[in-house]
Order: structure tokens, then sequence, then C-alpha cells
């Protein structure tokens, strides 16, 4: 194990062995940050439109309920190894500051569903992707080409959508609506393809040997061909390995994905940490019809692949997250020169630029420039009696009333101890959020005129 890195893991442990409360906005140590925000994570879900889009080409429920929960699993590396791969120790991505903001795009061919035995295609994961394996979870400002391998996700000859010619194409909008509590809310759609999905969590860290990251929040994904919707928690998440000197991520609940059509997914998530000899990232997840009777089973570790089966035990798909046809799309984002003072990775490019070159005397200089001009702006807000409006995303009955009615309605066939189901939590959350949909499609820059996170 490499000296350094068991180090810094032992400064990070003393670190948050004496901080109390709430860590989410705590700045760690700088050898510890990823070169990434918060505000960018979102980009998991929207960095394989292929995958992203899958639902709207299948005519069958069962087999939509089963794409959205791959698209779920798919997301999970590069949602929770930030800063890594399952062979390095994860990094915690930068706080966000308040209105910062990440605008990006990604297109490939659309999903293109196979024909035949499962036989022949188990290994054909298509350009739908899984995570990618470089230092960020995904590079962060490569340009790559994607396989158009087909999908082995559909074998029945009706299984495709109409529109199977459309090139996928995923637009993601994300926002810091929040400081205190940290509220980061996301929109990403396929507008070609009529698939959405809108979501906003705040994040609550403490500090009990391992790191508990708990995400106060929901999404909601809409297939608009069929008039669908469906209900995905966000996972709490154990970092573990301060020990070893290399942090993983851990999940190790039991989570559930509800449609409006009646299909449900369930996954169980064991992992390392829950019986000795347990597997890390280990899951097993089920696919429900109407009946709640099971018609898909998938099998197996979410940093590194695993195997669906239908209801008879057939094999439809092996997947292997580290081969290269399931890399992402290119990310499509302008210059950092011509991007917004207020879009994320201009604002911190010099906080980037240290990290990635290990100038850690330029990282904390240039982050702290940042937070301090900040606490200045919020200090200036207080004084003036002004309150901080953010720009693309509102909140409750300005925007979120049907969004909310929706969670609500999802939520009770969700099984929970008390037969409830899942909790709304919209007052830890200043609300429910929601992208307003005329400002995101007609975004102007300058963003906020002639005022940056710098305050000038």
């Amino acid at each position: 194990m490499d000296k350094s890195l068991a180090s810094r893991c032992r400064e990070l442990l003393q670190f948050l062995s004496t901080t109390k409360g709430d860590l989410a906005n705590v700045t760690g140590p700088p050898s510890m940050l990823a070169p990434l925000s918060v505000v960018e994570v979102g980009r998991c879900w929207a960095q394989r439109p292929a995958v992203f889009s899958a639902a709207a080409f299948e005519t069958e429920a069962d087999r939509r309920c089963l794409a959205v929960l791959r698209m779920v699993l798919i997301a999970l590396r590069t949602q929770l190894y930030i800063g890594g791969s399952p062979t390095t120790s994860i990094k915690k991505p930068l706080n966000a500051f308040l209105g910062e903001m990440f605008l990006a795009e990604w297109e490939q061919p659309p999903h293109t569903p196979k024909r035949g035995h499962a036989s022949n295609v188990s290994n054909a994961s298509n350009a739908s992707g899984a995570s990618c394996t470089s230092s960020c979870g995904d590079n962060l400002s490569r340009s790559t080409t994607t396989s158009t391998a087909p999908s082995v996700l559909s074998t029945s000859s009706s299984s495709h959508h109409a529109k199977a010619n459309t090139q996928a194409k995923t637009r993601l909008v994300a926002e810091q609506v929040s400081h205190h509590p940290p509220i980061t809310a996301m929109h990403i759609a396929d507008e070609a393809n009529g698939v959405r999905a809108d979501g906003y969590a705040r994040v609550e860290m403490t500090f009990n040997g391992a790191v508990n990251v708990r995400q106060v929040g929901h999404a909601i994904m809409r297939i608009d061909a069929y008039d669908e919707e469906y209900l995905i928690p966000l996972p709490a998440i154990k970092v573990r390995g301060f020990l070893s000197g290399r942090l993983y991520p851990e999940i190790t609940d039991v989570y559930h994905i509800v449609g409006t059509s009646g299909y449900s997914a369930e996954i169980k998530f064991s992992g390392q940490g829950v019986a000795w000899g347990g597997k890390r990232n280990a899951f097993v997840a089920k696919v429900f019809n109407r009946q709640k009777q099971v018609v898909f089973t998938v099998d197996g570790v979410w940093s590194q692949g695993w195997t669906v089966t239908d209801k008879s035990g057939k094999v439809i798909e092996t997947y292997d997250v580290d081969a290269p046809e399931n890399d992402a799309a290119p990310i499509s984002l302008p210059p950092i020169d011509k991007q917004d003072p207020w879009e994320s990775r201009r604002a911190w490019a010099g906080v980037l630029e240290g990290l990635e070159t290990g100038n850690l005397g330029q990282t904390v200089a240039e982050k702290t420039k940042i937070e301090q001009a900040q606490r200045r702006m919020r200090a200036r807000e207080a004084a003036d009696g002004d309150t901080w409006t953010p720009l693309l995303f509102a909140s409750d009955s300005a925007a979120s009333t049907a969004a909310a009615e929706t969670f609500r309605r999802l939520s009770k066939a969700v099984p929970t101890s008390g037969g409830a189901g899942l909790e709304l939590h919209d007052g830890r959350t200043k609300g429910v959020w929601r992208v307003v949909d005329a400002k995101a499609k007609n975004i102007q820059r300058p963003l906020r005129g002639s005022t940056t996170p710098l305050g000038v």
C-alpha cells in the first residue's frame, strides 16, 4: 500500500474523529479532494444517453422497468467511486457553492434491440455503457468513440419503439439551490425520445468509524411514450476502509423503484461489511410484475458486473462494467473560457488545476478565494434583507406541487415497516425541487449579469 495514501487516510480519520455534527459542508484535507464538484455528480445518469433512454424503446412494461433498474445500476460506479475506481481510494467531491451550475450534453446511437438467443449476445453490452474507470469515474475532458453493439435486453420481435433510429442525446442541467443545508437539484432530458429525470438531494454526513452519507431527496423518471413514471430513491452510503488506507463506498440496505405501470424493482445491497466473507458492492435485484411475481433477477457486483436472468432462469445479459464498449459517451461542454463564471468547471478551474498537478498550495489558495467571496456575498444579502433565488429551479407551490403529488402516489407502493410508504422529508429540503422548463430551455449567458461567484 502507498505509504502516502495510508498517511492521508489516517490524517482524514483523525480530522473526522474531531469533527462534530453534519459533515456535509465541512472541508477535509485538500489531498483527499476529487477534481470535480458535487453539482456535477448527476452526470452519472446522463453520460450514457442510450442507457438513459432505453425504456422508451421497450413496448413491454416489464422490460421498461428492467431498463430503468439497469440505468440506476450502471450509474452507481461513477456516482459513488468519485475521484477513483474500485482499485483506488475514493475522494470527496468539492462542496458546491450557492448558485453553482453544471450544464452539459452527451450523444450516442440509440438503443437497438437484438433478436435471437441470449447465448449469442450475453457479452454484447451496447453503447448504453457502464461507468468509466479513469481517475474521476470517467475522464472529464477526453473525447471517445462508443460502441454501437446491440442491446441484449430486448429479444422479442415486438420489443422496440417506433423511433429506433432517433439519436439518443441527453442534456443535464444541475444547480446548487441551497448551501445551508447543501441541496443540489438536477434535470436530465432526452427530448427527442421523450425521457426525462428530475431529482434533488440534501446530503447529510456523519462519522462513527465510517462516514455515513445520507441523501434526503429522490428522483422521478418519466417516459412520455407510455405516460409512465418511476420513483427512484437515493441510497445511503457508508465510506469504509480508513484502517486499510483505501476508502471505498458501500450500500447496505434495500431500495425499491416503483412505476405507475404497476411494475417495480427491489435492490438488496449486501456488501463486504454486512457479514464475514461478504463481497464488496454485492447486490441482488428483482423486477416484479403487477402480481408481485419475479420476472427478472439481476445478481452481481455493481462496481464490476452482473448477470440478468428471466423467470425461467435463462441468462439474457452478462454485463461487464470494464468492457470498453461500455464506456461513457463523449461530453459536450463549451471551452472553459467560454463558460459562464457560475459554471462549475470555470469557477473551480484554479482548484482543479491544483488537484490535477498535485499543487496543494494552489488548491487551497484558489478554493479559499471562492469560499471567502461566498461568505461576503451571504453577509451582504443578510445586511440588505435579500433572499437568494435559484436561476433554473423552484420549490413547493412555485413549481413542484405536481412533483410532490407524484412522489406521494408512488411512494405508497414502497414496502416500509410501518406500511405508510416513503416519507417526503420536504421540510428538510426546503420543499420539493423541480426545474422550471421554460428557463432551462432558454439559458442565456451571462447567467447572472455582471455578478460572479466572487461577487464582482
